[in-house]
């Protein structure tokens, strides 16, 4: 009797073993199947889920799992290739509508300059001029844009004085500032600051949010540009006082052809570039730019980037 009840002991700590065994071994398979998972997913590889194992279940929940990777994966190379599509006709199209508007913008400046034929026709003339300035502007943009977007276009760090860009910029202003009555609040150090970034997207990002202030922050009655550091990144913050932008619409102002009435991505005659423009070379710059706006306090647009040792 008491071999018998030894023997069942023996074979129940046997199963219990077996069980434990096995349930760890599924734990295993279970994790590396997550923690594979979360790789694939953060580094957007196009790799599938591979576990040797006989557990049936196991076996149809990889298969599903690797159906809704293939699945995913080929959504994702059919919307990069409609993206890539899409940048280039936009850049072959500006490109080849920029010549002959460049053509029409020259033959309407000489037209400009003849007297003779400006006297009859001079409204006509400078409308015609007009309009056909601002679309090339707007094509251009397109052109740039497609290019930020497509990588086509080089933006190599370098060391750049942030104090001098500063003051650039905002002197290139200061005279339509002050012929529409605005004040101007300029917070740079004397000390110099540094910061890893490129002088031509530097100027033009710098030109758009100041442009934008002015255009859209002037019931506010005061533009200012602050200059700001800590240990590891530089802080260039262009406010106002004006109307602001709205809770809702915050998140919206850096998106591509996203305008509103009371929207400021309207920097190129409504296109709704600006500041998506802007947003794509601050990124260039490995950079970041924000947004924070409470209407008629302040609005505040901050570019963020990687402060250099002087």
């Amino acid at each position: 009797m008491i071999y018998s009840f030894i023997v069942i002991i023996l074979i129940l700590t046997g199963i219990i073993i077996f069980q434990y065994r096995l349930k760890a071994a599924r734990d295993k398979q279970i994790k590396y199947m997550y923690e594979k998972l979360d790789r694939i997913i953060t580094e957007r590889t196009s790799e599938n889920l591979l576990v040797f194992t006989d557990d049936k279940e196991l076996i149809h929940l990889l298969m599903g799992i690797n159906n809704l990777l293939n699945h995913n994966q080929k959504i994702l190379a059919d919307y990069t290739k409609k993206e890539e599509s899409i940048r280039k006709m936009i850049s072959n199209i500006s490109h080849d509508l920029k010549t002959p508007l460049t053509v029409i913008v020259g033959y309407l400046e000489i037209i400009q300059s003849n007297k003779s034929i400006q006297n009859e026709l001079e409204k006509e003339v400078n409308k015609a001029h007009e309009k056909s300035v601002e679309l090339l502007t707007l094509i251009n943009t397109f052109f740039d844009l497609a290019k930020l977007e497509s990588g086509d276009k080089e933006m190599p760090l370098e060391k750049t004085n942030i104090n001098e860009a500063c003051r650039k910029s905002i002197l290139e202003f200061y005279e339509i500032l002050t012929n529409q009555g605005l004040d101007v609040s300029i917070e740079i150090p004397d000390e110099n600051i540094y910061a890893a970034g490129n002088q031509e997207a530097l100027d033009r990002v710098l030109r758009n949010l100041i442009s934008n202030a002015i255009t859209y922050g002037n019931d506010g009655g005061v533009v200012g540009l602050t200059l700001k550091q800590d240990d590891s990144f530089v802080y260039i913050e262009v406010w106002d006082k004006g109307k602001g932008i709205d809770e809702m619409n915050k998140e919206s102002v850096f998106e591509r052809l996203y305008t509103l009435e009371d929207s400021r991505n309207k920097l190129y005659q409504g296109s709704g570039l600006g500041l998506t423009i802007t947003k794509r070379l601050v990124e260039s710059m490995e950079g970041d730019i924000s947004l924070s706006s409470k209407p008629y306090e302040k609005t505040v647009f901050t570019v963020k980037l990687k402060k250099l040792a002087s």
